[in-house]
């Protein structure tokens, strides 16, 4: 009987042993993984980093820090085919998405500015489509014209071209999203080969692209709504435990297509948004009408939609020349709730 006891022990200890040997080794490769990610990531960073000719926008007083201000991002999408006369010199913008995050709470507001805008660009002095100001004058025109249509600081920018988007998608495995509707559309080598049926489906590279570009079927408003989306799907995709192992091949896909005036250690500091999970994504629309009256088309924004996103982006920032028209919006709100709950009451 003794014997047995013993030998079961002993059969415990080596399970163990092992275990602890198999749980360590995890661990060791865990943390070598995890080094080898950081530092490439950091390479990469460098890599894809040029210095802003401003030391801060010239609506900040100075320098913010992510890791604890309210910053902007200005996410450009540039379409520097060569087939379309779009090389580095002379790229159109083709997707212009602002986002500003609140340090505080943890949240982030998106918002995509439809190309064909017709608004003021600082660079030239008169007024044309928004996605022209980057083939007058690159990054910097860009930020001005956004700049001075919306009234915020942009700290931050990343430019990346279509290579970037279709690579990264592709390097996750592919994104989950809902198609609004079936059509055909050209793929990034200009051939229509591109078919999707609406609905629910796992897209590649080349086919999130031709839903996140096509505006044949409905609005630049719309079309500035998909591209949110498929930003959101891409988050979601890169945050899911299973996309760990495929980060190598996802800093591979950014490293030649990209280029932001974020450090690494600017990026880094992002990373706290993620300490309680995906955070608030909120998506803001432009909205307006198309207009053809010079001949050439255009879209027309509305000035009351365009002073609302205004204040919302503002007050998202907590910028101190709307702080106190925030109060004041709260505070009659909260008066005007008090009234109902009130006037409830006293109907019971």
């Amino acid at each position: 009987m003794k014997r047995q006891v013993k030998k079961e022990s002993t059969k415990l200890r080596t399970a163990l042993k092992v275990l602890l040997i198999l749980a360590t080794s995890v661990l060791i490769c865990a943390t070598t993984y995890g080094i080898y990610l950081t530092k490439k990531a950091e390479y990469a960073a460098n890599e894809a980093f040029e210095a802003d000719d401003r030391e801060n926008s010239s609506k900040r007083d100075e320098k913010v820090k992510p890791i604890e201000d309210n910053v902007s991002i200005l996410f450009i999408g540039v379409d520097d085919s060569e087939s379309r006369g779009q090389g580095a010199d002379n790229s159109r913008s083709d997707a212009l998405i602002l986002a500003t995050l609140n340090n505080k709470t943890k949240t982030v507001k998106t918002l995509s500015i439809p190309r064909d805008s017709y608004v003021h660009i600082p660079y030239k002095g008169f007024k044309d489509k928004i996605n022209h100001a980057h083939a007058y004058g690159g990054t910097p025109a860009t930020i001005d014209t956004i700049e001075e249509l919306l009234d915020i600081p942009v700290d931050y920018y990343v430019r990346m071209n279509f290579n970037a988007f279709i690579d990264v998608v592709n390097a996750l495995g592919g994104i989950e999203i809902d198609v609004p509707y079936s059509f055909v559309e050209l793929d990034e080598f200009e051939n229509p080969v591109i078919k999707l049926e609406k609905g629910l489906q796992k897209l590649d590279g080349s086919q999130a692209l031709a839903l996140a570009r096509t505006r044949k079927y409905d609005s630049d408003i719309e079309r500035g709504k998909r591209q949110q989306e498929i930003l959101k799907a891409i988050a979601i995709q890169a945050a899911k435990p299973s996309s760990i192992l495929k980060y190598d091949d996802v800093i591979d896909a950014v490293a030649d297509n990209m280029k932001t005036n974020m450090t690494f250690k600017e990026m880094k500091s992002f990373l706290s948004y993620l300490s309680s999970g995906m955070p608030r994504i909120d998506s803001l629309a432009l909205e307006g009408a198309d207009d053809w009256s010079t001949g050439v088309y255009y879209f027309k924004l509305n000035d009351e939609s365009l002073e609302n996103t205004k204040h919302t982006l503002q007050n998202h920032l907590d910028l101190s020349k709307t702080v106190n028209m925030g109060n004041e919006l709260d505070a009659e709100t909260a008066s005007k709730d008090k009234s109902t709950i009130v006037t409830s009451n006293s109907s019971r």
